[in-house]
């Protein structure tokens, strides 16, 4: 952002200096300012709703996390009218997947932009040691369904989890972004911008706001990558080992 700055303000101290001693700053004609303005219109509408998308993209990826995360601990709480060593054996198993997930699949997920294969193998781990279990009792036989759901959604979770984990602005809208900053910081120069400190500001700042706005949505359009990633907070809260 200050790198903009210094740009926009750089090419108007030398578009000053370029300008003849007759030259009348208000000389701009209306419609050229009225294009300028609608112009900013538009392109603002355009930066609210691409803002808009990523941020309830990145409200569902946390919502699948928190989803993941609660049925994995339901799992973890029913197994208890198991036995003991096939309930730790359960447990244990889901303790290495929450744990790997949290320390490691995170940063897989932003430079793959895919599931974990390791973690896609703990999780296999977890579901053959539920499913293969025969419930002994009818106090075991009724928790077997309910656990196996809970599995279910965990892994439903999981599955949309990593279909969200690659940026999902298309390359298309990115052009048009991009094209319309360009455009749109390009007006300030029609407008016959001298080298007063008023003018300087608001052209900067203007600048600046654009720039912010478009690395926001860079940052919020892949929410497991880039430095703004889906809190993992729904892991960690439910299993403390996780951390």
């Amino acid at each position: 952002m200050i790198a903009v700055c210094a740009v926009v303000l750089s090419v108007v101290v030398l578009k000053q200096r370029r300008l003849p001693d007759d030259d009348d700053p208000s000389a701009t004609p209306d419609v050229l300012e009225y294009m300028t303005m609608m112009i900013g219109v538009v392109y603002a509408i355009v930066l609210g709703l691409a803002i808009a998308a990523v941020w309830e993209g990145r409200g569902a990826a946390e919502d699948e996390v928190r989803h993941e995360a609660q049925a994995l601990h339901e799992v973890s709480e029913r197994v208890r009218v198991y036995p003991p060593q096939v309930r730790d054996q359960i447990r244990a198993d889901i303790d290495a997947y929450v744990k790997y997930v949290v320390k490691h699949e995170w940063g897989y997920m932003a430079d793959h932009g895919e599931l974990s294969p390791r973690a896609s193998q703990l999780f296999e781990t977890v579901r053959n040691e539920v499913t293969d279990y025969a419930p002994q009792g009818d106090q075991e036989a009724q928790m077997y369904q309910p656990i196996l759901d809970q599995v279910a959604i965990a892994d439903d979770a999981r599955q949309a989890r990593g279909g969200q984990a690659g940026a999902s602005m298309p390359g298309l809208v990115w052009f048009g972004l991009i094209i319309g900053a360009i455009v749109t910081v390009g007006m300030i120069f029609t407008l016959q911008i001298r080298r007063s400190a008023p003018e300087l500001i608001v052209a900067g700042l203007f600048s600046a706001l654009i720039a912010f706005l478009l690395f926001l949505i860079w940052d919020l359009d892949a929410p497991f990558g880039q430095g703004m990633t889906a809190a993992s907070d729904a892991f960690v809260s439910l299993f403390p080992g996780a951390k």
